[in-house]
């Protein structure tokens, strides 16, 4: 596991010899793969918003009474109370005025407007929002369902293009803070690793936790996977990027001083 990556073309992540390879690779070749499993990692959460969440979000507010807003932090609310407005297996949405509590779904997120506030439970428990002071917010299928339906196709392009974004921002934040340790460790294993090649690997070895995390995403999607599991992933995901970085300095190569010059006192 010692050989040099230098002869490897740099244009795959999931392997740590690949992972190695973009090391000595230009940093145009690795934004460019990393702009690519951006992507992916990015329409998965977005095929998620589109397939599991946003159907129950139409189904909610063509459910909701022809008339109701939110006016000076309090919701004005012309149907009855408690009222189930949609579930599905991921989200779901209810009315509860006085948060009684009668309404338990079994969705991992559901969401309560009550007469004040409005509260999002999840397995950790709830949070609790009050309504915005000074703002009119309509609450009614007559003002919400055309509004949707005008921004249901831009909301997932506009989803996409910010979670590519905050990707590629968070992985350079991220090689920016490993790319020492890395060469730290370089050093001691005896690789030949530069700080900015510590850097372009540090950036490389993150890419297979996000195509783990998109696949994740995809597996909830589809109910193979529940909520819990779909955490796990995403801790897991940190954890996988330390495993390529330790496994992918065994493929670069060792130091030239350290290498096997054969006998001195034997004549060429």
């Amino acid at each position: 596991m010692s050989a040099s990556a230098e002869s490897t073309f740099a244009w795959e992540a999931l392997t740590p010899r690949g992972v190695a390879a973009f090391a000595r690779a230009t940093p145009g070749r690795l934004f460019l793969v990393q702009f690519i499993v951006a992507l992916l990692a990015a329409v998965s959460v977005v095929w998620f918003l589109h397939d599991g969440c946003f159907p129950t979000v139409l189904t909610a507010i063509q459910n909701l009474p022809a008339t109701g807003e939110i006016r000076s932090a309090r919701l004005d609310w012309r149907g009855n109370s408690p009222q189930l407005l949609a579930e599905g297996r991921s989200v779901a949405f209810d009315v509860d005025l006085n948060h009684s509590g009668q309404i338990h779904s079994p969705a991992d997120v559901q969401i309560e407007f009550g007469g004040e506030t409005v509260r999002v439970f999840s397995l950790l428990g709830y949070t609790e929002w009050n309504y915005p002071r000074g703002y009119i917010i309509p609450f009614n299928r007559t003002e919400l369902e055309p509004q949707w339906g005008a921004w249901a196709m831009e909301l997932p392009f506009m989803a996409g293009v910010v979670l590519a974004i905050v990707f590629m921002l968070c992985w350079g934040l991220l090689a920016t803070i490993y790319f020492l340790p890395v060469r730290i460790l370089g050093f001691f294993a005896n690789r030949d690793l530069n700080l900015r090649q510590s850097w372009r690997l540090a950036g490389a070895a993150l890419m297979p936790g996000a195509l783990l995390m998109a696949a994740s995403v995809l597996l909830y999607n589809s109910g193979f996977l529940n909520l819990v599991s779909l955490f796990f992933t995403f801790a897991a995901n940190l954890v996988l990027g330390w495993i390529y970085l330790f496994l992918s300095l065994l493929f670069l190569p060792r130091f030239p001083s350290v290498l096997n010059k054969g006998n001195p006192f034997t004549p060429p």
